[in-house]
């Protein structure tokens, strides 16, 4: 993925989100907005041209939080570090290339059994593998600006079927896996940050025994020279497997496994803050996330809403606390189009 230049030298530091008063001028806005974030600019044309595009981030924000406020949903859109990034920085920055919808068998790929009628009906009607013990869930993680999301989701997935199998939960590496995964699968090849594929990470992950800790590997956010070394395997699985593509046959997977790695169509996540995300959204995969679990709630017309609860790599200041609430059970943003989880035989 390349690093959209311009940013990266006028965006000197961002700290935690806040709450920002919507209803101030824009300028005032503006100002408040760059000595939180810290921002500083090239010059005066480049400082013009970000207000620009944070007056058109404000008005999306609106627009959005009208809609949902119409439509009786608690979904709340706001201020937040990447509202100083055009929707085509931001996907160059932050998405992944395209990704396959659907599944590409590698050589230790598996297909889930379907879960009976029986294990669908005893589904619980909330699931959070945040709250569970043992811990099966990592921090939030921030891949930066580096189009390697699916690295994310792996090592997510990764680490909740590892802690499982009754070994401490510890945190993978991804930049393992951005200098040294290069697999291809039908022509869809791994490549860093500019994006790949959860099946070729697990192929890698297997062909080379396991994968290092993210403390003896750490994060850097950009391609560079392998340095694997074998003998610090923090980690290893055995095949991995996809889940038939349905709601209920993933929820009863994570319900057993842990949490699920998946793809989303999440163009239009920039400026979530909270709530269930109901808003239409496409299909065409362009970022890799991960389930942890699900819920209901009940919107303001006292209808029911079954949601997923998905963790993203963007960082703990971005929507809650780094999580995004989807609605669930219709294939919204195409979450259930790639569930995929590795497993490791008893």
């Amino acid at each position: 993925m390349k690093v959209v230049a311009v940013l990266l030298m006028a965006l000197v530091a961002f700290t935690m989100a806040r709450e920002f008063d919507l209803t101030l001028p824009s300028k005032e806005l503006f100002a408040q907005y760059i000595e939180h974030f810290k921002v500083s600019f090239l010059n005066d044309a480049e400082r013009s041209h970000r207000f620009a595009v944070f007056e058109k981030s404000l008005e999306t924000i609106d627009r959005l939080n009208r809609e949902a406020q119409a439509h009786g949903r608690n979904t709340r859109f706001h201020l937040n570090k990447f509202s100083l990034m055009t929707q085509d920085e931001f996907r160059a920055t932050h998405l992944s290339a395209k990704m396959p919808s659907d599944w590409i068998p590698g050589p230790n790929a598996t297909f889930a059994p379907l879960a009976s009628e029986t294990e669908i009906g005893s589904l619980p009607t909330t699931w959070d593998w945040r709250t569970q013990k043992p811990p099966v869930v990592t921090a939030v993680k921030n891949q930066g600006q580096c189009g390697a999301c699916y690295t994310f989701s792996t090592t997510g997935n990764m680490e909740g079927v590892w802690a499982l199998a009754k070994h401490p939960l510890v945190s993978l590496s991804e930049q393992n896996l951005i200098d040294c995964d290069h697999t291809c699968l039908d022509g869809n090849c791994d490549g860093g940050c500019n994006g790949g594929l959860m099946a070729n990470t697990f192929t890698w992950i297997i062909k080379n025994g396991g994968l290092e800790s993210e403390a003896d590997y750490p994060y850097q956010g950009y391609n560079a020279k392998c340095q694997f070394d074998k003998t610090k395997i923090a980690a290893s699985i055995s095949k991995y497997t996809f889940i038939t593509k349905t709601a209920v046959q993933m929820q009863n997977w994570i319900l057993k496994n842990g949490p699920l790695s998946i793809a989303a169509d999440a163009t239009m996540w920039q400026y979530y803050y909270t709530g269930v995300w109901y808003f239409p959204c496409g299909t065409s995969l362009d970022h890799a996330i991960l389930i942890v679990g699900w819920s209901v709630e009940t919107d303001i017309f006292g209808q029911q809403m079954p949601y997923w609860i998905v963790k993203n790599s963007w960082g703990a200041d971005w929507g809650m606390d780094g999580y995004i609430l989807i609605e669930r059970g219709d294939d919204r943003c195409g979450l259930q189009m790639y569930p995929i989880s590795a497993i490791i035989d008893s």
